[in-house]
């Protein structure tokens, strides 16, 4: 169900058979670094309209089911459908529980017929979608008329602190690049879904140093999967220029790492 067959993917984003396994080998460690993910997707639940029910939910990208389950909660008695790329966070997400159906699938190209959902939801899994523009068709077709697909992605403007720094120390790409808000609003508009609401916030999480940046990206299993990342081991030289580089962002709280979260919530027309 599952299409890995093409790698060449546009926009500088990464193979998503890289992307499957990355997440896939952080399955165990992801929800003890999670803190971002839990209060985005918060957030993102809260957007939803108010007094809104679905009797069949899709949570797309549903990673560890941690809102999947927050889904089950919600939306009692509806049957729920948990769907990953990585087959790893599906197989760490099936004995939790929350969803009726646990499926490894692809976002730009849904196993699920027309017309079956009422709600699709998505906290930060689309960034990795090279084709967003067959997310929103793929959506727009699985949605029942008056479904809604609200979903949480990231922008450029995301970790912009360590992508600086790293260009200070060489000029090889050691940041996963993500689109621009333009792009996200333009293919909203033209995808058929009326957009509710679209807009941006910047979530900022503070580090005592370096590494536990680093290490926090690696548990996510959402550190430097791009191509054009340099290959092997990164030297001792350039470690510290990049900590002293990193260095000049320090504020009170620490080391900040700024994401910029795109909330969109899109509803199909009746």
């Amino acid at each position: 169900m599952t299409d890995l067959s093409l790698p060449n993917l546009s926009g500088g984003l990464p193979d998503k058979r890289q992307v499957a396994a990355s997440f896939s080998r952080a399955a165990g460690t992801y929800d003890s670094v999670a803190e971002l993910q839990r209060d985005v997707g918060s957030e993102l639940l809260r957007r939803l309209p108010e007094d809104f029910s679905a009797g069949r939910w899709l949570d797309l990208g549903c990673g560890t089911g941690y809102f999947s389950r927050a889904l089950g909660e919600r939306f009692t008695g509806a049957q729920g459908v948990a769907l990953d790329i990585a087959e790893g966070m599906l197989a760490h997400a099936r004995p939790l529980g929350g969803a009726t159906h646990f499926i490894a699938g692809d976002a730009e190209c849904l196993p699920l017929q027309d017309a079956s959902c009422d709600l699709i939801f998505s906290s930060l899994a689309v960034q990795w979608c090279a084709d967003f523009a067959s997310v929103l068709s793929e959506a727009r077709r699985v949605l029942k008329p008056g479904g809604v697909f609200a979903f949480a992605s990231l922008c450029v403007g995301t970790l912009f602190e360590l992508r600086d720094s790293w260009r200070r120390v060489d000029g090889m790409v050691h940041v996963n690049r993500f689109r621009e808000l333009g792009i996200y609003q333009h293919l909203c508009a033209d995808s058929g879904l009326r957009v509710a609401s679209l807009q941006t916030r910047a979530h900022v999480l503070h580090y005592p140093d370096v590494r536990s940046l680093t290490h926090e990206l690696k548990a996510l299993g959402a550190h430097n999967i791009n191509p054009g990342r340099p290959g092997g081991l990164t030297g001792r030289a350039r470690i510290l220029g990049l900590i002293e580089a990193y260095e000049q962002f320090r504020q009170a709280e620490g080391l900040p790492a700024t994401y910029q979260v795109v909330y969109a919530v899109l509803e199909k027309p009746l």
